[in-house]
């Protein structure tokens, strides 16, 4: 009896080891998703990157005029003040800042967060763009999308 427990111990730990050693994180910047369901589940693009990766590589992309690559992006469609969630597809990162703007035409606008990860779109009908702009610990990564509120 007393060998049985040992062997079922150590059987046990194994496993939990295993558990451990076997586990894959991903420290490449994450995929943003905008989510309504079940209207709308689009994914953002990434315009600036400047992540840092496993064993200190850094993971650098350069987009110059993200207006112009958002409204070169295929265009989907929001309704006006619509609220949608963001999901990102990992989260091997702490957030220290997060942004989320919209532009029509040359104008600005700061989209209010909430806590349950989500935001409204703005109620005035047109063509914009999204910039959703984050900042962790890893570095910043910045995503564009290119909307039409109706």
């Amino acid at each position: 009896m007393n060998l049985f427990l040992k062997l079922f111990i150590g059987l046990f730990l194994v496993f939990i080891l295993t558990g451990c050693i076997g586990e894959e994180y991903d420290f490449t910047p994450p995929t943003v998703t905008l989510n309504d369901y079940p209207s709308l589940n689009e994914e953002l693009i990434e315009a600036n990157i400047d992540w840092r990766i496993e064993n200190n590589e850094q993971l650098k992309k350069e987009t110059e005029d993200i207006l112009s690559f958002a409204r070169e992006q295929k265009q989907f469609h929001i309704n006006s003040g619509q609220k949608v969630s963001y999901d990102f597809d990992n989260q091997d990162f702490a957030i220290e800042e997060l942004n989320v703007l919209v532009w029509k035409d040359d104008k600005e606008i700061q989209l209010e967060l909430y806590d349950e990860r989500s935001f409204n779109f703005p109620k005035e009908e047109g063509k914009y763009v999204i910039v959703f702009d984050l900042r962790s610990d890893r570095g910043i990564a910045q995503y564009v999308g290119n909307i039409a509120i109706q």
